[in-house]
């Protein structure tokens, strides 16, 4: 029996299984079980060579967005329309067969936007090359599914699924829950939280699904059965999207406002041009990039190419500007003076763990060689000699 049969008989099992007390052992070890195979699923078969078409771009720019969704729904438009770059469009499917990467210049930074193939039902068990498409969706920042307005509201449901079924959490943090593999020492349990989803002996009969006989384990949260397993994985990306509703246009005010108003949700016209303006906003709004811009000690801002920092992409504190500058910077930092919104007052001298925020000023201090042996009267040596008896006398004054 393959994978996938295996994968489909557990979900039959699972949901002729009742949920109630007595049960949820049985279906956090199913649970488990689904895991474990899906992984098995993503990984390549052994023995198979390295090489293989995939659509994968080289990285460019400060930040990557990818556009996920079925065919026919305005990606290749929603390209063009943003970046310039020609994307081609056609009444029919599947008219996209490979990434197509642009840029959008956008407040001083340039975020990498790619058009990857519309995927279908079954694309995380590799149906029309869906796992390209989201391996490339895993490397993004921030995704755009986009969705037609005109079509039944199933379809977000089963590209979140889909998703999902890869390893990927759309607009989720990762759960609280620290998780150690041991040597010797049995299972550690703990917990600083009340739990309501799981307890000891369920967290134990998934360790030992996964063959973990040794672990140390501590919830800092009420978290569930699914979150113990994406932290025991440990190949989970979690990873921000916004739901954009393309084709508002033929539809109804009063649905526009529904899709409007639903959380994580964008409408727009490619047709009409609507609203794409908002879209480039709420873009940088959950990217969170952080635009800092240097002063040379004694001149004025250069305020013509920010450093460009993102939580996601290393941090965005002190160190991380000058990490981002040049690694050898560091240890040459006396520290820095900040203008900008994260400022108490302007300037305000800072130290390595200060936290930048978007369109601040910052100059670097830097430390001064030190002179060997001081300067004037506070020389630690002499040319002297040691020995009063060495020195050269002088010679007498004549009368």
């Amino acid at each position: 029996m393959g994978i996938l049969e295996r994968i489909k008989e557990i979900e039959a099992e699972m949901a002729r299984t009742q949920k109630n007390k007595a049960t949820e052992y049985h279906l956090g070890q199913l649970k488990a079980k689904i895991a474990k195979l899906r992984t098995q699923l993503l990984e390549p078969p052994k023995g198979a060579s390295a090489g293989g078409e995939g659509f994968e771009v080289t990285k460019f720019g400060h930040g990557r967005v990818a556009l996920i969704g079925f065919p026919s729904v305005g990606k290749s438009t929603l390209l063009t329309m943003l970046t310039g770059t020609h994307s081609e469009a056609a009444s029919y499917e599947f008219t996209t067969l490979t990434c197509i990467p642009g840029i959008i210049n956008y407040n001083d930074t340039k975020i990498q936007l790619l058009d990857l193939p519309g995927i279908i039902e079954g694309a995380s068990e590799g149906k029309g090359r869906g796992r390209q498409v989201i391996a490339v969706a895993k490397s993004s920042d921030l995704v755009l599914m986009v969705l037609d307005a005109s079509k039944s509201e199933g379809h977000r449901q089963i590209l979140t699924r889909e998703l999902e079924a890869v390893g990927l959490r759309l607009n989720k943090r990762p759960p609280q829950i620290y998780f150690k593999r041991k040597k010797t020492g049995g299972i550690s349990f703990n917990s600083t939280a009340p739990l309501t989803h799981i307890d000891e002996k369920l967290c134990y009969q998934i360790l030992h699904e996964y063959k973990i006989h040794n672990a140390e384990v501590l919830f800092r949260e009420d978290a569930t059965v699914d979150d113990l397993i994406d932290v025991i994985e440990g190949n989970r990306k979690y990873i921000k999207c916004v739901y954009v509703y393309n084709k508002i246009d033929v539809v109804g005010i009063d649905d526009v406002d529904n899709l409007a108003r639903q959380p994580n949700s964008l409408v727009i016209s490619c047709n009409l041009e609507l609203n794409l303006d908002r879209l480039l906003a709420r873009m940088w709004e959950e990217m969170g990039l952080v635009r800092v811009y240097t002063k040379p000690q004694g001149q004025q801002p250069d305020f013509g190419d920010p450093v460009v920092l993102s939580t996601d992409r290393g941090g965005c504190t002190v160190e991380d500007f000058c990490n981002h500058i040049h690694r050898s910077l560091l240890k040459d930092v006396k520290y820095v003076l900040v203008w900008g919104t994260s400022a108490r007052h302007y300037p305000q001298h800072c130290g390595l763990g200060h936290g930048l925020q978007d369109e601040d000023v910052v100059q670097i201090v830097k430390k001064k060689e030190k002179e060997e042996g001081g300067r004037g009267r506070f020389k630690s040596h002499t040319n002297a000699p040691d020995r009063i008896s060495d020195r050269v006398k002088k010679a007498p004054l004549k009368t």
